[in-house]
């Protein structure tokens, strides 16, 4: 089986909804009575694996169970954006909005959908918090919160997501497509976006 195929449950693919894709798509608390939850790890993409979608990626798990796992590439930036004109694409308000965003491509699938990987320290009511350090937001009011100033400390706009469908990234990781990495702060947002893969690898520690 391919690791680029990416092979969505239904439960996944049918609900594309900017305000509750990530709750209604898996899980809220990882599944214990599986294998141990990978939310909140960095996987990343082996030196074997060269096919395009993810070849020297970076990606931020945001959700991991029984049910799929759901992340978001941290390292394939496509350039600035105004946050007006992004508010105003969304059809949000953009009154007061100042600045630009540095916009990643998150992932293959539904490119159209926006996220915002964000410290978290900053909190909306569909928030989805990742491991306490880091959560994810889906709506515009954080862009728009960031474009008045009062948004998160720390934040990384991408549109599109990577998707697993059950056990498809257990079996990935069995094949060695993926590496794993405890996430590190200054990887998801810090680091010179044209390294951090190379970064990354250099801090994975193969088991004994």
């Amino acid at each position: 089986m391919s690791c680029t195929s990416i092979r969505l449950s239904l439960a996944l693919a049918a609900v594309l909804l900017p305000a509750t894709l990530l709750h209604a798509a898996l899980p809220t608390e990882p599944d214990v009575s599986g294998p141990t939850s990978l939310a909140g790890e960095l996987l990343i993409a082996a030196p074997k694996l060269q096919d395009p979608p993810f070849e020297r990626t970076v990606i931020l798990l945001a959700r991991h169970s029984k049910e799929g796992a759901l992340g978001i590439v941290i390292n394939r930036p496509r350039g600035e954006r105004p946050i007006a004109g992004l508010l105003g694409a969304m059809g949000a308000d953009a009154a007061g909005i100042t600045g630009s965003v540095r916009i990643f491509a998150g992932g293959p699938v539904s490119p159209e959908i926006g996220f915002v990987i964000h410290s978290a320290e900053y909190r909306l009511s569909d928030t989805l918090d990742i491991d306490r350090r880091v959560a994810l937001t889906s709506t515009p009011d954080v862009l728009r919160d960031i474009g008045l100033g009062k948004g998160p400390k720390k934040s990384l706009v991408a549109f599109g997501y990577a998707g697993w469908a059950p056990e498809q990234l257990e079996d990935e990781l069995v094949h060695g497509f993926w590496l794993t990495l405890p996430e590190d702060l200054g990887l998801v947002f810090d680091d010179d976006r044209a390294r951090v893969w190379d970064d990354a690898l250099a801090r994975h520690k193969p088991l004994p």
